[in-house]
């Protein structure tokens, strides 16, 4: 009996230092999700937000008069996130962003906008402020802004972070990119429905190990600021193939969709997107090239069939016992 209890503490210990370990690894590696405004209360209860560190919820931007729309509950989301010792940070911006924020971030209202950032920041106990600006926003003005807003974060001891796309890389200067506390690299969109002549992945792998080497060799942003962005969507090209498309939603209508990264559809047109094979080596490398990895986004995971954070979580836990 008390070889057994011994051995049993052994394989106790033994369980609890790999635990340990995994955690701690998952401490210092970043999983960066990001999660839509609307719908926010429900969408927080479909996935486990242990398997995340940051939560970024996109995107809260100014109407016409500079009110933010807020999802409702974004302080119990808060609450909820902060159990599992998840930082919530509001996100501006976006790939579409409302006509008005131009004058909100590089106009007369800037220092209005600034403030009420904070204050529902502060307000709703979140941990910081998220920059996707894109297209025309990042221009000379940029700096000004993100240094303005990085200043008034740091005074309360608040997160400022980005989420960049290495196709505007020259617009992002050295002072600007400074500013944030890591930097998530929107990996994606290489092509899509906008560019209908040139199917094809547009999230491919050799993307990835591109955006990581040029930010940090050529950039020399230390690898530990950066988030290798990933995506949880694909886009369609030719007949009957959809634009743009959940994983959920091509691993439930293309069984087996999940080993691969393209299906064909009815038709003849091609959805392409990253299956589990893909996002696994993505975050192999960034592992080995990052400091963590950025989803975009959260609700388009599947529920139950080979969900992709399960397989950045399997992965992160595998390279590291």
């Amino acid at each position: 009996m008390k070889k057994l209890c011994g051995a049993l503490a052994g394989l106790f210990l033994l369980i609890s230092a790999d635990r340990l370990m995994a955690q701690s690894t998952k401490s210092k590696f970043r999983i960066v999700g990001y999660m839509r405004n609307r719908g926010l209360a429900n969408s927080i209860k479909n996935f486990e937000l242990d398997k995340i560190t940051h939560l970024n919820i996109a995107f809260i931007n100014p109407d016409s008069l500079g009110n933010l729309k807020v999802a409702p509950g974004l302080k119990d989301v808060a609450t909820l996130a902060h159990k599992s010792g998840v930082k919530v940070l509001l996100s501006i911006g976006g790939g579409t962003p409302p006509a008005a924020l131009p004058d909100f971030i590089y106009g007369n209202k800037q220092d209005l906008f600034i403030s009420t950032l904070i204050k529902v920041m502060v307000d709703d106990d979140l941990d910081g402020i998220d920059v996707d600006l894109e297209g025309g926003l990042v221009d000379n003005n940029y700096e000004g802004f993100v240094s303005k807003l990085a200043s008034a974060l740091k005074e309360k001891n608040k997160l400022i972070t980005a989420a960049i796309a290495t196709t505007y890389a020259d617009k992002y200067t050295d002072k600007a990119l400074a500013q944030f506390n890591f930097i998530n690299v929107m990996s994606y969109d290489k092509t899509g429905p906008w560019n209908q002549n040139k199917p094809g992945q547009h999230a491919p792998f050799d993307m990835a190990a591109d955006d990581m080497d040029y930010w940090t060799n050529k950039r020399g942003i230390a690898k530990e600021k950066l988030s290798l962005g990933m995506p949880f969507y694909g886009y369609g090209f030719g007949t009957n193939a959809p634009e743009s498309i959940a994983y959920k939603d091509i691993i439930t209508q293309y069984p087996g969709a999940e080993n691969t990264d393209q299906v064909t559809v009815p038709g003849g047109g091609i959805i392409y997107y990253n299956g589990a094979p893909t996002i696994k080596a993505k975050t192999v490398l960034a592992l080995e090239k990052a400091g963590g990895v950025m989803i975009w986004q959260l609700s388009q995971d599947a529920k139950s069939e080979r969900p992709l954070l399960d397989v950045i979580d399997d992965t992160i836990r595998s390279q590291n016992k």
